[in-house]
């Protein structure tokens, strides 16, 4: 039976400020991004998302970003190289002292917002989050963009890979993210992303902003939880690929 990894990020509250339905989306996935206090959470916010992927066997995985409340971490942001490996050590060996204290194994680092996108075409960036993702823990499965710089950087530093694909998002014809200042960067309509997910998981492809195919064999397919429509989406693609017969899966399994 074929199987694929589904990813949602999560925890993305903050204080008293509610972001995304993490209750219900936590019901269609295999693997939990849980935000580590620096693009948003907090550390009840990281406990109780820990807590709730227990609850529903979802593995978990620390999701860092930029130090950026304010921009939500998709502002792009010049740090100094060893300042920031200290802060992505910081903020996975945070969340895995969560998961330590709830009986579980953290299973995979995936960087957030604007430090992937520029980590993926930013060769030295990519090593600084594979070194700090291997200094906490070298068994960790390293999250990335295909073809991107963070693909080379974790197998340069020995890390194991899993290449993630999105189902909401759109594609250039290189492989990267449609920046979302461009209209339709971001996909809304479930039908139109449960067949681009089913695509990319039976034929390794999935159609470029341009209207080219581009092969990405992908491990793991991500739907952001911010997006108002993460709720239907993931309940429709789950269900789509239960009827196709592909069992969704973590990463470590």
């Amino acid at each position: 039976m074929k199987t694929i990894d589904l990813n949602c990020d999560m925890g993305e509250s903050f204080g008293v400020y509610k972001l995304g339905a993490d209750d219900q989306v936590i019901k269609n996935i295999s693997s939990a991004n849980i935000a580590c206090g620096f693009h948003a959470g907090d550390p009840q916010i990281m406990d109780y998302t820990v807590k709730l992927a227990k609850e529903h066997g979802v593995a978990v995985g620390a999701h860092p970003g930029f130090s950026d409340l304010n921009g939500f971490g998709r502002r792009k942001i010049d740090v100094d190289p060893k300042e920031l490996e200290n802060e992505l050590i910081y903020q996975i060996g945070a969340l895995q002292g969560f998961c330590k204290a709830n009986g579980i194994k953290m299973v995979h680092v995936k960087a957030h917002g604007a430090l992937n996108n520029m980590a993926s075409v930013q060769k030295d960036l990519a090593l600084t989050i594979a070194r700090a993702t291997k200094a906490v823990d070298p068994g960790l499965i390293f999250v990335v963009l295909p073809f991107s710089e963070m693909e080379k950087a974790g197998r340069e530093v020995g890390l194991t890979i899993a290449r993630e694909s999105f189902a909401d998002r759109a594609y250039t014809s290189d492989g990267m993210l449609v920046s979302r200042k461009e209209k339709g960067a971001v996909i809304h309509d479930p039908g139109e992303v449960v067949e681009r997910v089913l695509r990319m998981v039976t034929e390794g492809k999935v159609q470029t902003f341009s209207g080219d195919d581009l092969t990405i064999n992908p491990d793991t397919i991500c739907v952001h939880g911010d997006n108002p429509e993460a709720i239907a989406l993931t309940s429709q693609i789950k269900a789509k690929l239960d009827k196709e017969g592909i069992s969704i899966k973590p990463l470590s399994l």
